[in-house]
């Protein structure tokens, strides 16, 4: 107990937001530290790892044979460990540096939804990955945390996480969950909806980097009364197999988005239904506030809006609510063991 004590003394404690599409590191007293992409690129013959991060990213569909490109988090859960724990490593010690024989505390945000074998993967990842206690915090809470909501209070506060993989909603009173739902559903599903949309209408095949620009570009989940916005797109025509470039416009995005948004939708309202009655008169007064990636999508607080006749807030940094809300975990012993899992 003593020894550990004095090593938190040297280490750099960190909180990890292990996220499908981003990952991001947050180191106390110095703040977020490290905002990359979940992506690990390896060579297929030997097994190494060439690349992680944003340079692994960009090699993303344009590899040969022996080079493989991988997301090892699928859906907000761990889907292949051993490469998951390469890139905690890398991570881990770029953040670390020359104090790596020092082993930190780390604080890891994770869905709520999460199994017990899952959550088992990720602390063993992050222990062999240099971690010395390592603590697991559900997403929603730690987004809470970082958005400055009052956990603490016996009053009910909603939250609506949007992540790559999974979009985590839930109600927080009292430190505690009052009621959460996980749903595999982020933007890595708005992604896939673009592409299925081109795919079917235009019979055209584009990749998951296009998909994601016009995502970015194009996306939107209300019709506003700005002027029409296009794109040009770039993909293979299905029939003849040539490379092929065509216009979309903002109202296309917006109806191949429709599905997901949708889902989103009906699993606020699920949440809702499930929230106690006095609790739901505290979301009434203060609404529902909206972080992660996700949150970002344009127009998709106005549609929640108008289809729950809530107030809808976003973060003031959604990208970043959860490092900093398990950063922030991190300085409090005694939140760390209210909120821990």
């Amino acid at each position: 107990m003593f020894i550990n004590t004095i090593m938190g003394w040297f280490s750099n404690d960190m909180a990890i937001d292990l996220g499908t599409a981003n990952t991001l590191v947050y180191v106390k007293g110095k703040g977020i530290v490290c905002n990359e992409p979940s992506v690990v690129a390896i060579s297929a013959k030997t097994g190494r790892v060439l690349a992680v991060g944003a340079e692994a990213k960009r090699m993303l569909g344009r590899t040969p044979g022996d080079v493989k490109t991988i997301r090892p988090i699928k859906d907000g859960v761990i889907s292949d460990f051993d490469i998951t724990g390469e890139m905690l490593k890398y991570f881990i010690q770029r953040v670390h540096n020359r104090k790596s024989f020092m082993r930190p505390r780390i604080v890891i945000g994770v869905p709520s939804g999460i199994t017990q074998v899952e959550q088992r993967a990720v602390k063993d990842a992050a222990i062999t990955s240099g971690g010395r206690d390592v603590y697991l915090i559900e997403e929603p809470v730690a987004a809470a945390i970082g958005t400055g909501l009052p956990i603490s209070e016996p009053s009910g506060n909603m939250i609506v996480d949007i992540g790559g993989g999974t979009t985590d909603i839930a109600v927080i009173s009292m430190d505690g969950v009052v009621y959460s739902k996980a749903i595999r559903v982020g933007g890595d599903k708005m992604d896939e909806a673009i592409i299925n949309y081109i795919k079917r209408k235009y019979n055209l095949l584009i990749g998951e980097m296009m998909a994601e620009s016009i995502k970015l570009e194009l996306g939107s989940a209300y019709k506003t009364d700005s002027a029409r916005q296009t794109m040009e797109i770039k993909g293979r025509d299905l029939v003849s197999g040539i490379p092929k470039t065509l216009i979309l416009d903002d109202s296309e995005v917006r109806e191949s988005l429709a599905e997901p948004v949708s889902q989103i939708l009906n699993g606020i309202k699920l949440a809702l239904e499930n929230t106690p009655p006095e609790l739901s008169a505290d979301i009434v007064d203060k609404g529902i506030v909206l972080a992660g990636g996700g949150a970002l999508l344009k127009g998709l607080d106005v549609f929640l809006r108008e289809e729950t006749s809530l107030p809808i807030i976003i973060a003031e940094d959604p990208l970043t609510c959860v490092a900093l809300g398990a950063g922030k975990v991190l300085d409090d012993e005694e939140i760390l063991k209210k909120v821990i899992m």
